[in-house]
């Protein structure tokens, strides 16, 4: 790698103490709990989606995707992690992402875009996970109650209601504990996930394998440039210095072994959830595997106990992912609502964060009722939020703090990965509203049916 330019010390700054880093982004933490903050915010139920996204591309482009998503995002949150100890051991240690890229890219309206990006993470992957728990929670209902009353909106407000008190909690630091036992479920429901497969294809109800694409070229490529969306949304995060931000300083080296620890379990759990829900269901693949192993006729393709505990530990995580994502929102609620002058748990400060954390879970539930388009989703979130946060902007990051020369290699990976990844964007964001408008014919407003 390339060494940064010497720093001038006449451009150090500290930024003024604010509530929302003194008490949201509280710096605490070990490089171990920033690896479980990294897992939480990564390794989800989404992987639970790759089927499906493996259905757009099929054997060979799939594990090429997948492959190649996971060494371009070590490599880009590897470099952003260098930015940030490069910016700390100046002495402008930054917390936000949006105060990072303004400072080393020096516009003012930089900020705000990223503002504008991480809000569209943070609400498409807070409705996103309160929309699959809620799914959750009715196929467990529908399989002891099959003529039940109860519709997915009802199960979604449930979620919602728990979603509100373990908003409360004040700090990021503070879910070090839920993460870590995130990083416990997401490796109990993958470990499931995969025996109930590998049941399912072995079993005389096997449903029929088809790998083929979609005839028509045209709709071929659509549903490459959503599958890849939706690679790059389970790859991303968008917090990556918001997570950084939770270490105790010095940060320097830190995150490195946080990354390591988070792509490890990215190692274990997206290979084999691809694998072997492709190979079970192929081009039927569902947006959620679960309920391709749970059909809505004929039984259940896998033991129910088994499909039972993974969709249990697939609820649990999706709490800690909901709280994960909104602390970026909560800071800066906290940030303009809150007086640090005053404890974290005074009066002045408690009733506001309770006030507009809540709200903040209502409108998310609202909205994950309202739109149930888990899947689609994804893809518009991935190509819109993720990939220009952690595919491009890392690699333009680093360009300008540390300047390679334009004869270096770096210089002309980065360059690379900014290009190519600008077109996957611009072409995701395309097909996966394309996808979406094409879906809103087949739902209606709070409608039990998540659509493919």
């Amino acid at each position: 790698m390339t060494e940064p330019p010497k720093a001038d010390i006449h451009n150090r700054h500290d930024e003024d103490a604010d509530a929302g880093a003194a008490f949201v982004l509280q710096s605490k933490g070990q490089w171990w709990h920033a690896g479980f903050h990294l897992t939480t915010a990564i390794v989800g139920p989404t992987i639970l989606t790759l089927p499906y996204a493996f259905r757009g591309l099929g054997w060979g482009l799939g594990f090429l995707g997948l492959t190649t998503m996971g060494v371009v995002t070590f490599y880009s949150y590897f470099l952003m992690s260098k930015v940030l100890d490069y910016c700390e051991k100046s002495g402008r240690r930054h917390i936000r992402f949006r105060e990072l890229a303004a400072d080393v890219l020096g516009s003012g309206w930089m900020f705000y875009f990223v503002i504008f990006i991480q809000t569209a993470i943070n609400t498409g992957v807070g409705v996103g996970a309160i929309l699959l728990a809620g799914e959750c929670l009715e196929i467990m209902y529908s399989n002891v109650s099959v003529h039940g009353s109860l519709k997915l909106y009802h199960f979604i407000a449930m979620v919602t209601v728990v979603m509100i008190v373990l908003s409360q909690l004040p700090s990021f630091h503070s879910l070090r504990h839920i993460n870590f036992c995130s990083l416990l479920f997401a490796l109990g429901y993958t470990l499931l996930v995969v025996v109930a497969c590998i049941h399912a294809g072995t079993s005389k109800n096997a449903p029929p394998r088809d790998y083929s694409l979609e005839p028509k070229k045209s709709a071929r490529a659509f549903s490459a440039f959503t599958s890849l969306s939706i690679l790059a949304a389970i790859f991303g995060n968008g917090i990556l210095p918001e997570i950084q931000a939770t270490l105790a300083p010095p940060a320097t080296g830190k995150m490195v072994k946080g990354l390591i620890m988070c792509y490890t379990a990215i190692f274990v759990t997206f290979y084999a959830a691809a694998v072997s829900g492709y190979w079970v269901f192929g081009n039927k693949s569902s947006s959620n595997i679960l309920k391709s192993l749970l059909p809505d006729s004929g039984p259940s393709l896998a033991p129910t106990w088994v499909l039972a505990l993974a969709i249990i530990f697939v609820l649990l995580q999706l709490f800690a992912i909901g709280l994960v994502y909104s602390q970026v929102a909560y800071e800066i609620m906290e940030k303009k609502s809150a007086d640090v002058r005053q404890g974290m748990f005074s009066k002045r400060n408690l009733i506001p964060r309770i006030i507009l954390r809540t709200i903040y879970m209502i409108c998310c539930g609202f909205l994950a009722a309202m739109l149930p388009f888990f899947g689609d989703i994804n893809g518009v979130v991935g190509a819109i939020g993720f990939i220009p946060l952690d595919f491009i902007l890392p690699m333009l990051l680093y360009n300008m703090t540390y300047k390679p020369p334009k004869s270096s290699l770096t210089y002309w990976i980065n360059l690379s990965i900014i290009v190519v990844f600008t077109g996957v964007g611009i072409m995701g964001a395309f097909s996966s509203i394309r996808k979406l408008v094409l879906d809103a014919n087949q739902f209606k407003l709070f409608s039990s049916d998540v659509v493919d």
